[in-house]
């Protein structure tokens, strides 16, 4: 999963817009940032933090000092080393390559934030915050509450690659007026691209996806 494999393997697979998402930290992020300059790849900074609850919740940034400056939050709020032999290396890799160093944070863990807390500091940092996963049965708001808090203003929710659109509109009814996004949630190389959104924007954005979301301005989500 080094950065110059990811972008190869997102233009092969005809995406215009990714985002990079390791859980509770964000450090890869600029080099894949870096390996997609002059190509037609955009690369979105994003993070996947797990909440107090055990809830993943997507965080999607425009520009990578916000990126930072969540990172920096979720830290203060993780604990515990990584155990290398249980969960292997946490390798930090530059856009050509190269080992940078290794985070000995407990990435894996969650952290002590609550979910609420979470996604408004998401959108304090000017962030889009999307409820992760939502089908599956662990680390799911679903999976850990039972259901999607009303109060809590998640952009969008997100269906797993496993489970299509249109199958989740059936059924999960009771959430009609979420806008639902799916993704890949690559591991692995070979996962890229296995599944994707398609939305019609006007630029490759985080503001248009906002848009997007929202259905404002024309912009709008294709299930």
């Amino acid at each position: 999963m080094h950065p110059g494999a990811i972008v190869r393997e997102a233009l092969e697979q005809q995406l215009d817009i990714i985002a990079i998402c390791d859980h509770n930290t964000g450090e890869n992020v600029q080099y894949v940032t870096k390996a997609a300059e002059n190509t037609a790849l955009t690369v979105l900074p994003g993070m996947e933090v797990t909440s107090r609850e055990e809830v993943h919740v997507i965080a999607l940034l425009e520009q990578y000092e916000q990126l930072l400056r969540l990172q920096e939050y979720v830290y203060e709020h993780l604990s515990g080393l990584n155990d290398e032999d249980a969960f292997g290396l946490q390798v930090i890799v530059n856009e050509i390559g190269e080992v940078e160093g290794f985070n000995e944070r407990l990435l894996i863990g969650a952290t002590d934030i609550p979910m609420e807390e979470l996604v408004d500091r998401i959108h304090d940092h000017g962030g889009l915050a999307i409820a992760a996963h939502i089908d599956r049965p662990s680390f799911s708001v679903i999976s850990q509450l039972g259901f999607v808090p009303r109060h809590v203003p998640f952009d969008a929710l997100e269906i797993s690659a496993r489970l299509p659109l249109t199958q989740a509109r059936s059924r999960f009814p009771e959430l009609e007026s979420y806008p639902f996004v799916t993704s890949s949630d690559a591991h692995f190389i070979r996962d890229l691209g296995a599944a994707s959104t398609k939305m019609h924007l006007h630029g490759a954005s985080l503001g248009e996806i906002r848009k997007a979301l929202h259905r404002e301005e024309g912009r709008y989500v294709l299930e």
